[in-house]
């Protein structure tokens, strides 16, 4: 897999910006394998952050699945629990499953894992713009986010989310 690296593959801003569709706005879809846990609280805290930072007219956040076994499903309860507990708002969410017309649509797809990228990768096929990324690589880590879904442990989840997403916001303004 692709690593983040301050070289090649690392993320150009201003590229980004050259790149919109819709002037004005980054647009970025965090996915992972349900969109009920990681996914959505990188969404979550990622939106949190932009609004704080009186950013959100600059941002369209969103995310989604790569397979389609929690389809309509609401955000995890671990997640929702996590949220209330650091006092970021749970936004109105139902998990969906990645298009290939989401790779147009987003400038970044950010990953929560290294799987994802097989099989997101079976949904759009290629990676010509260098859009997918996984979350940590902008913290400089090359690793996963923890994964809450076997181990009830939405805690480190919450910080290694928290870590990549502010890295991801100050990369990107």
């Amino acid at each position: 897999m692709r690593r983040y690296v301050r070289g090649e593959n690392a993320v150009n801003p201003i590229k980004i910006k050259e790149n919109r569709k819709n002037k004005g706005m980054i647009k970025i879809l965090f996915v992972c394998h349900g969109n009920i846990c990681r996914s959505t609280m990188a969404q979550f805290v990622f939106q949190h952050m932009v609004n704080e930072a009186n950013l959100s007219d600059q941002f369209e956040i969103e995310s989604a699945a790569t397979s389609r076994e929690e389809i309509g499903n609401g955000p995890h309860r671990g997640t929702i629990r996590k949220m209330q507990e650091v006092g970021i708002p749970i936004l109105p969410h139902r998990a969906r499953q990645v298009t290939k017309q989401d790779y147009d649509h987003y400038d970044l797809l950010i990953i929560m894992y290294a799987e994802n990228l097989w099989w997101i990768r079976r949904i759009i096929r290629d990676d010509p713009e260098n859009k997918i990324h996984m979350l940590l690589e902008y913290a400089g880590e090359d690793r996963d986010v923890a994964d809450p879904w076997y181990t009830g442990d939405f805690d480190t989840t919450y910080d290694d989310v928290s870590r990549g997403c502010r890295a991801l916001l100050e990369t990107l303004v």
